[in-house]
């Protein structure tokens, strides 16, 4: 699978943390061509609005549970329960973890979720933005 063909789905889930940092690297990795497939975001509280690719604020679980078969690839927060939807599913699943010095959470207990899903090789993890990019690309190579 290459970064044309793929389709990822991006959620965030539905509590009252903004996670504007992701969704402004998302479009800044299809603006230098990295990310060229479709994708549909689940932004919830997030004020910032995609450019290159079509969200909603909130989506129903029908929806959600629509856009996981859909989706080849699905990027989450660090939220265990949602992870595990995708991976029951069998989904690959890029996890993003939420920081609290940027006002994500409460505190940095997805660090350690996503540590331990990395770990076990269930999830690709990311802590910083700045690692986004050569994530996706590692996932696109790895998927060849």
């Amino acid at each position: 699978m290459d970064a044309k063909t793929c389709k990822i789905f991006v959620t965030v889930g539905s509590r009252n943390y903004q996670f504007n940092r992701l969704f402004v690297k998302l479009d800044e990795l299809y603006e230098q061509g990295i990310l060229k497939g479709e994708m549909f975001a689940q932004i919830g509280t997030s004020t910032y609005t995609p450019k290159h690719y079509k969200y909603k604020d909130f989506i129903s679980q029908e929806e959600f549970l629509e856009k996981i078969e859909w989706a080849d690839l699905v990027v989450r927060h660090g939220a265990s329960g949602s992870i595990m939807k995708a991976l029951s599913a069998g989904k690959k699943v890029l996890a993003v973890t939420r920081l609290e010095k940027y006002n994500e959470h409460i505190n940095d207990h997805q660090i350690q979720n996503n540590e331990a899903f990395a770990s076990n090789g269930y999830v690709l993890a990311v802590y910083e933005m700045e690692d986004l990019g050569a994530t996706f690309e590692k996932f696109f190579k790895d998927e060849d």
